[in-house]
């Protein structure tokens, strides 16, 4: 009897720790804020399935370059691609995980979303300090109907290194020639006027606060918190507002199988529908890792994204891969993350 219950004793005491081990089994990753709202829903899901959680921290894809390099986290995230001489020299590999938007975001009393409308040049012109009042004549020459105030504009710009920062400067830099020779396009740069803010929350939270603010966040956020955005005139001359289709027509010509590492950027892509500030949010990791076992469990998570997260991607107007493109990110992965001599990546 004695011996009966000391089995059920050790069983139990088994049981309790095989169920802790498995709870403490968490990926961790670090980086850009333009895809958290959509990480954040895969990794409630996943958890649910798995029971593996994500620990992601938002803070900005410069970060979260510096956190894979410091090798700190799994996986790091960032909105600008690394070019392929710096991801080898650095021993990583990149491949993008979701298309999304950036959108200027702006608080005008009794403008709707949607109901202004600018340009790049206009809009690169504001964040120069050129353009200083909301009823300037060349944003009223783009917005004749709008009764326009006269109101002082207030940019509000990324005060960390971001790859929104990144989306945003790289798309006013090809659109107005003083904005790339006086602030140029980067994570980080030199602003000349305004209110910085981190994150895509701060610039949210900064911008709703502000009168007569615009600033520019990942399209969720401006949904999530209902805020006004403009449209935007594309590289084709056309109107355009932020969301999915928009997202999907700068995509749809993106030439991946033909890039080196993945290095492609998405903003003032030719076509009709197309959105002009489109980017992809990349993951980071090493070729070599030095767990593993980390980096499998990291992969099963992305693949299972890639396979059964497009719905909860779509219903934040993020843009899924295709398929085609999922299959060649995972052939990168069987051929080019290699440990003991064995690649990491089996697809089981």
């Amino acid at each position: 009897m004695q011996v009966l219950i000391f089995k059920r004793i050790l069983f139990a005491v088994v049981a309790t720790s095989s169920f802790h081990c498995a709870a403490a089994v968490e990926i961790s990753g670090a980086g850009a804020t333009f895809p958290y709202p959509i990480y954040a829903k895969w990794a409630d899901a996943y958890k649910t399935l798995t029971g593996i959680g994500l620990n992601y921290q938002s803070i900005g894809s410069g970060g979260g370059i510096k956190q894979i390099k410091a090798k700190t986290v799994t996986f790091g995230a960032s909105d600008m691609p690394l070019k392929p001489d710096d991801l080898k020299a650095a021993g990583l590999l990149q491949f993008p995980m979701i298309i999304g938007g950036v959108v200027p975001v702006v608080n005008i009393k009794g403008i709707a979303p949607g109901q202004l409308q600018l340009d790049g040049a206009t809009l690169a012109s504001i964040y120069l300090g050129e353009i200083a009042k909301w009823n300037d004549a060349r944003i009223q020459k783009l917005n004749p109907k709008l009764q326009l105030p006269s109101t002082a504009i207030a940019p509000v710009y990324r005060s960390d290194g971001s790859g929104t920062n990144f989306l945003f400067t790289d798309y006013l830099a090809k659109e107005s020639a003083n904005f790339k020779s006086q602030i140029g396009s980067n994570t980080s740069v030199d602003w000349p006027v305004g209110i910085g803010a981190k994150g895509n929350e701060g610039v949210a939270n900064m911008t709703t606060q502000t009168d007569g603010a615009i600033g520019y966040v990942e399209y969720a956020y401006a949904k999530q918190n209902k805020m006004s955005y403009a449209s935007l005139t594309n590289k084709a001359g056309k109107t355009v507002a932020p969301g999915a289709d928009s997202f999907q027509a700068a995509a749809a010509n993106a030439d991946w199988a033909g890039s080196d590492s993945y290095y492609l950027i998405l903003t003032d892509q030719a076509g009709a529908g197309s959105w002009p500030i489109t980017g992809a949010s990349f993951i980071l990791v090493y070729r070599e890792p030095s767990d593993p076992a980390a980096l499998e469990t990291a992969l099963k998570f992305f693949a299972w994204a890639y396979r059964d997260g497009a719905k909860l991607a779509a219903d934040l107007d993020y843009v899924p891969l295709p398929a085609a493109l999922v299959a060649q990110v995972e052939k990168t992965w069987t051929t080019s993350i290699i440990a003991n001599g064995h690649p990491v990546w089996t697809g089981k």
